[in-house]
């Protein structure tokens, strides 16, 4: 995978989508990639991040420096990966560091997904869970969640609706293109 997955700086550098996120300057950045690609992107603009995979990436944290949260581990650090069934399984269980700091950064803050898909259970079941807390909650203090669906797709706009998601509906058929035009238009 560290081969395979090794993309140049230069073609990083030329990619519309990691510009913008790196300008957009977002204090959390979760990933479920296990690529270099967001580390890549912030080094080749000179901008400063703290990569966490592991609960010990969690104790030196500085304020104001974008976090970059391989949620699914990264292909440095090799037992952190989460690829295989029973990985995946255990990942559910949302007791490890990271699921408790996602969580916790979900009930505090508004959030934007981008790239993510109702296709991976993990995502489906924590926003599941998470808006199961809110409903039995007697607040009405919900911070606003967002996620970006480059195309249309009546039936996952729907179920993000219902688990208090607003979706936000990309206008292409191209996914890269309509990507691409959604964050710029957030610079």
């Amino acid at each position: 995978m560290d081969q395979n997955w090794n993309v140049k700086e230069q073609k990083i550098k030329e990619s519309p989508i990691y510009e913008s996120i790196v300008n957009l300057n977002f204090p959390l950045i979760y990933t479920t990639n296990y690529d270099q690609c967001l580390e890549t992107a912030f080094r080749a603009w000179n901008k400063k991040y703290k990569k966490i995979v592991d609960v010990d990436d969690l104790v030196d944290v500085e304020e104001g420096v974008p976090q970059i949260i391989k949620f699914h581990g990264d292909t440095i650090t090799d037992d952190s990966i989460v690829l295989t069934e029973s990985s995946y399984f255990s990942r559910l269980d949302f007791e490890s560091p990271l699921d408790i700091k996602l969580r916790s950064d979900m009930l505090g803050k508004s959030i934007l997904f981008v790239g993510y898909s109702l296709s991976d259970i993990n995502i489906r079941y924590l926003l599941y869970k998470l808006d199961r807390i809110w409903k039995n909650s007697n607040t009405n203090k919900r911070p606003t969640s967002y996620i970006f669906l480059p195309t249309p797709n009546p039936i996952q706009e729907e179920v993000l609706k219902n688990r208090g998601i607003i979706p936000i509906v990309g206008s292409g058929i191209n996914k890269v293109e309509s990507t691409e035009e959604f964050l710029k238009s957030l610079l």
